[in-house]
């Protein structure tokens, strides 16, 4: 049987849908991380104190969701995935051909579904006046728990909505497993374009920071920034430091050739992605960053930006900053959970977009955070993007300029 020779193709970055507590489309971004003013963070303290969050912005949804009956029968979870990817399509030039978006493939990085708190806290103070649980159990799943409520909780129901709103139909993966989910949904669309099994995919994700549920679970581990708001960097001691951001981020990759031949514009090429997941001690964990960081030729000078994914969780961040000054010393880096918040799922996603933005013109950025990132002196060539998960995972991308 003859065999396929191994195809080696550059991957590029054609579409970003963006949308952060910053505001909506990659062009409102491109606006502000370029200005000369100081960019703050838009940070809310009082709708879930005293946890600081960065919100959901002001979204017209029918914008990329035009039907209400989609709407309704979708968390913000969901219509945030389905309105970015719809902004990625829109971007990439490819939203109105049938046959491009028809043969696209598809991977998400998703968390659980939105869960129904009420229940959610019926079940636990029940379960603190009860010897039996396992009755209590029972009794709720009869009365309490509806059928309904766990297929909105299922993780792929993003994707399924996004090939429903925008016909989306080539093949479709979803990965859950928090920041990890991120790394593997990049890295796998980028190896398929690379080796020839894909021309041109959808990928990213999404994650909104007003979830009590979601809260629960980070103030369960000790890890959330409380206010007053503590500078990011200098989030140190017994208390975490992670604020929870809104994010939708999906990107439209091709391969080049198949970019070119229907004349798309591109943001940047995408040259290497790899994740790892392992012992976090700290022997291990210098050992996959070392290997990460040659598997993927993240370099190191005056022409490269880094976009740190460092969530704000204590002894992995104080690791990370450790990394950013032995091994990127010379780069300039910018800290983007000091300006849009830990977007969990979506925070490397989130981190390609921000650095196929800042390699597509002739721009400086403006500082994420002032305590670590530096004066950029240049407008950037290549890019590295970081994402340390707050509990397990680690990956590394680079890109170029186009």
């Amino acid at each position: 049987m003859a065999h396929r020779a191994a195809q080696n193709t550059d991957v590029v970055v054609t579409g970003i849908g963006l949308v952060t507590s910053l505001g909506v489309g990659v062009k409102a971004h491109e606006n502000i991380l370029t200005s000369s003013t100081k960019i703050d963070p838009v940070i809310d303290t009082e709708i879930l104190s005293p946890y600081a969050v960065h919100k959901l912005p002001e979204i017209d949804w029918t914008e990329q969701i035009p039907r209400k009956g989609d709407q309704r029968q979708m968390g913000n979870w969901q219509r945030l995935g389905v309105f970015a990817a719809g902004l990625a399509l829109d971007d990439a030039g490819l939203k109105e051909d049938a046959d491009a978006v028809g043969s696209m493939d598809m991977i998400v990085c998703a968390g659980g579904g939105e869960r129904d708190v009420e229940v959610d806290s019926m079940i636990v103070e029940g379960a603190r006046e009860t010897n039996n649980v396992d009755e209590l159990l029972n009794e709720k799943l009869g009365t309490e728990i509806r059928p309904t409520l766990f297929l909105a909780q299922l993780s792929n129901l993003m994707a399924g909505n996004i090939s429903i709103v925008h016909k989306v139909t080539g093949s479709s993966r979803t990965f859950m497993g928090e920041e990890g989910s991120g790394v593997s949904a990049i890295e796998t669309a980028h190896a398929r374009i690379k080796h020839g099994q894909s021309t041109h995919c959808l990928v990213g994700g999404a994650f909104v920071a007003e979830r009590e549920d979601v809260l629960f679970i980070f103030e369960a581990i000790n890890e959330l920034e409380k206010t007053p708001i503590r500078p990011f960097w200098q989030r140190k001691g017994e208390q975490g430091g992670i604020a929870l951001g809104t994010a939708g981020a999906f990107l439209i990759l091709e391969s080049r050739e198949h970019a070119e031949a229907r004349g798309a514009k591109i943001y940047a090429q995408l040259d290497n992605v790899a994740g790892d997941c392992g012992p976090r001690d700290d022997k291990a964990l210098q050992s996959r960053i070392d290997y990460l960081c040659e598997s993927t030729q993240a370099t190191n000078d005056t022409e490269t930006l880094v976009i740190s994914g460092a969530s704000g969780a204590r002894e992995i961040s104080n690791q990370e900053r450790t990394l950013l000054d032995q091994k990127f010393a010379d780069s300039t880096v910018r800290t983007s959970s000091a300006l849009f918040g830990h977007t969990v799922e979506a925070q490397f996603p989130l981190g390609i977009a921000l650095a196929a933005v800042g390699l597509s013109n002739d721009e400086k950025l403006g500082k994420f955070a002032d305590e670590l990132d530096q004066d950029m002196q240049n407008p950037p060539q290549k890019a590295v993007v970081t994402g340390f998960g707050h509990r397990r995972s680690e990956g590394i991308a680079t890109l170029s300029k186009a």
